[in-house]
């Protein structure tokens, strides 16, 4: 199972945001610095917002920045704010016998799904910042 790009930029917006507390940034400098095309990410931000996970501020000196601390936002929450992990609930062929018992390939394709959602549930954005003196997410150095 893969993420949507969108659930990458999204990601990656984020992290930045994380890693650069101390400022409101604006959509140019989040978009060169995450490798995100500007129009895309201000949709993408747009939607971060609506989930209240970032807020912005207007003006010159404006931009975005998290609304709480990135030890309390999941990579789930990012992911749930843009494009939510699809779940199987009841059968995807509307078989009329199977209704909301799923046959063993969905039962597993979905419990697969949702250890990806545990996983995700239980890292947040802090931990993506990385650990001291190691690699730093989107930094070339």
């Amino acid at each position: 199972m893969m993420i949507s790009q969108t659930a990458e930029y999204a990601l990656r917006a984020v992290t930045w945001l994380a890693g650069h507390p101390d400022r409101p940034l604006g959509t140019p400098q989040i978009s060169m610095a995450a490798r995100v095309p500007s129009g895309y990410l201000a949709k993408v931000m747009q939607m971060l917002a609506r989930a209240d996970l970032v807020v912005s501020a207007p003006g010159r000196n404006g931009g975005f920045r998290l609304t709480r601390d990135p030890a309390t936002i999941s990579v789930l929450d990012v992911i749930n704010a843009v494009d939510p992990i699809g779940r199987i609930r009841s059968c995807p062929l509307e078989l009329a016998g199977h209704g909301e018992h799923l046959c063993p390939l969905h039962r597993r394709l979905d419990d697969a799904m949702a250890q990806v959602e545990f996983a995700f549930a239980n890292s947040t954005i802090a931990e993506l910042l990385g650990e001291p003196g190691g690699p730093r997410p989107l930094a070339g150095e």
